[in-house]
């Protein structure tokens, strides 16, 4: 059983209240009951707490609460990070493949396994195939041709790595990752009517501690690689072109699309449905808003946003603007 006590030496806090209130899971402060635990790491919610059917919760040292008798705070530098070792304590065990592999399993006999692997039913292990130790492979797996991926990976339904693409160490794959498919590349030719296909015969390469949400597509490069640096996470239905270059702890949100040869830099973040045009550079560290459509490249550090992206005071102004518009076009009509 977990209590306020073991919950507050777990996370290194600081605890004020009883030691021994049971909790039996997480909860938002608006939803939790009276065995949840909840947390606060924006003051603005820090009221809540006031009148909240809940007796237990993680909060941002500084933020005052409301005193409340029976009840606990747990005090830390950081309650999102600490709510992170919170629900790693209460997640269900989850379900895994069978120890070995799954009699539907379609294994090439020139395919190399690693020890403690699960293959799951109906996946599918192509030739010259390497998959290191403790990989884990849920149901309908395809693993393509002279595919190589590292130890201690996890790939849910539906994944797919094509010919001689390699993962790293560590990753996580949901469920329909494409890893490898061919670069969108076509060109017009004056002999014909329809588009010509560029041959795509590179490769993607991904690093260690890397994370694909659900239904990311990354390309092949058209002759070298593209390549997604350590620890880059990657959210739902993500696209990355041909030839790109991600570095290390570079963070996409959903719905972002990117075209080809484009360069992230480490540690840029981007935020959902951002449209980064072809061949352009987002520096080291810098920052984009969701929904910005890139036409130009982003200084590192700096933080860009709007339609044309631009830097985010710039966007700002733009925007207060066209706010102000139409009255200013009222006051021209009055005085025609």
């Amino acid at each position: 059983m977990h209590t306020t006590g073991s919950i507050t030496q777990l996370v290194g806090g600081r605890l004020t209240g009883p030691d021994d209130i049971a909790l039996t899971g997480v909860q938002t402060l608006s939803a939790a009951d009276e065995n949840q635990l909840a947390f606060i790491s924006d003051p603005r919610y820090a009221p809540q707490w006031a009148n909240a059917r809940c007796r237990a919760v993680l909060v941002n040292r500084g933020i005052a609460l409301p005193p409340r008798n029976g009840a606990a705070a747990i005090e830390v530098e950081n309650a999102d990070l600490a709510m992170a070792l919170v629900l790693e304590m209460f997640a269900p065990q989850p379900h895994l493949p069978g120890a070995g592999v799954h009699p539907s399993a379609v294994i090439d006999g020139s395919a190399v396994l690693g020890k403690d692997v699960r293959i799951g039913p109906l996946c599918v292990i192509g030739p010259r195939v390497w998959v290191g130790d403790g990989c884990i492979l849920h149901a309908s797996v395809n693993l393509m041709a002279d595919c190589a991926i590292g130890s201690d990976c996890e790939l849910f339904p539906g994944v797919v790595i094509g010919q001689r693409c390699t993962l790293g160490d560590r990753c996580i794959l949901h469920p329909n990752v494409n890893i490898g498919a061919d670069g969108f590349g076509y060109r017009p030719d004056p002999r014909k009517k329809t588009p010509v296909k560029i041959p795509q015969i590179g490769v993607v390469r991904i690093g260690s501690d890397v994370e694909l949400g659900a239904g990311a597509c990354i390309d092949r490069g058209k002759f070298a690689a593209t390549v997604v640096g350590d620890h880059c996470k990657i959210d739902n239905l993500v696209q990355i072109g041909h030839n790109c270059v991600l570095g290390p702890c570079v963070l996409i949100a959903g719905m972002t699309g990117i075209a080809g040869s484009v360069t992230i830099e480490a540690g840029a973040v981007l935020g959902g449905a951002v449209h980064v045009g072809d061949h352009l550079t987002i520096g080291a560290g810098a920052q984009v808003a969701g929904g910005t459509q890139l036409m130009h490249s982003v200084p590192a550090g700096e933080t860009w946003a709007g339609s044309p992206g631009q830097p985010i005071r710039d966007a700002a102004r733009q925007e207060l603007a066209l706010r102000k518009l139409p009255e200013v076009l009222k006051q021209l009509k009055r005085g025609g």
